[in-house]
């Protein structure tokens, strides 16, 4: 019982964040069309975008937007960190059932893992599904959304690139302070029962949660509101994402509470990066990606 308070309470700590600000006036957003961005599903008063008129390509080049991204860091740290002292009823929803999710698979997560083949061919191709969600896969991704926008003079490209990479910074800070007050055993530790406050190799190398899964979804949930249609887009950064969250698992890394609360969380995190920095003038212009398969039809003719 007591681990599974603390689950709650760690996995629930950061969420109201993304929740906290009230709503704008009706008529401030529109609802998203066909050519737009997808909008934030919780709302996030919205701050200064990541790229601004004076960024774009032909004025500054590439590094003049990176000057901002200590400052627009701190303030989502601030935001993050402070989130429960002024949560509202409303709001607390979100966080409720994220919390009570996690604890729920921690208190199964053993049994989960054990019914699993757990053989050699089983960890080494959920290793190598791991390199998805690795740093030194999220970071070139993140850096060649934003020098392939800035070379196409694509302004939604480099904006995917920026806020992607401050939602890695800020879901990579949020889960390694999580993991320093978890100190969670990872299944291969220990007795193999993932006890908090048992991690053999110190509390930085904690299995809860997961560091994989928060990134991997925090850059999944901003592809996918940045370029919600044509469809196959968020499924596919969402699929690439699962794969990531089950080779965690399947790599013995990971029990599956601790990927379930990397996972929400990192979800989150994008979303409320999102809503915080992308600029809705963007919203006016076609994506590449509708650009290209505007020209592509399908169709099946019968006769």
């Amino acid at each position: 019982m007591k681990t599974l308070a603390a689950a709650f309470l760690l996995t629930s700590f950061a969420l109201p964040a993304f929740s906290q600000a009230p709503p704008p006036p009706a008529g401030d957003r529109n609802q998203p069309q066909a050519g737009e961005a997808q909008r934030a599903a919780v709302v996030a008063k919205p701050g200064p975008p990541v790229i601004k008129q004076k960024d774009l390509w032909e004025r500054t080049g590439y590094f003049h937007p990176f000057v901002r991204m200590p400052q627009y860091i701190l303030q989502d740290q601030k935001a993050i960190w402070s989130s429960p002292f002024h949560t509202t009823a409303k709001d607390a929803k979100f966080w409720a059932i994220f919390g009570g999710a996690t604890a729920a698979f921690i208190a199964t997560d053993r049994h989960l893992v054990n019914q699993l083949p757990n053989s050699s061919t089983q960890v080494s191709v959920s290793n190598w599904g791991s390199r998805f969600g690795a740093a030194y896969t999220l970071i070139p991704l993140s850096a060649g959304f934003y020098f392939l926008g800035s070379a196409r003079k694509d302004e939604r490209f480099r904006e995917t690139g920026l806020i992607g990479f401050e939602a890695l910074i800020d879901a990579t800070l949020v889960v390694e302070a999580v993991k320093i007050v978890a100190d969670r055993a990872r299944p291969l530790e220990s007795d193999g029962k993932g006890h908090f406050e048992d991690s053999p190799k110190g509390r930085l190398y904690s299995g809860f949660p997961s560091g994989h899964a928060i990134s991997t979804w925090a850059m999944a949930s901003v592809v996918a509101h940045q370029y919600p249609h044509p469809r196959i887009i968020p499924i596919l950064a969402y699929g690439l994402a699962s794969t990531v969250v089950i080779a965690r698992v399947g790599a013995r890394q990971h029990f599956p509470g601790d990927v379930v609360a990397g996972s929400a969380m990192g979800w989150f995190i994008g979303d409320f990066v999102y809503g915080k920095r992308h600029n809705d003038a963007l919203d006016q212009k076609p994506t590449a990606a509708q650009k290209v398969l505007g020209h592509v039809h399908f169709g099946l003719e019968l006769r």
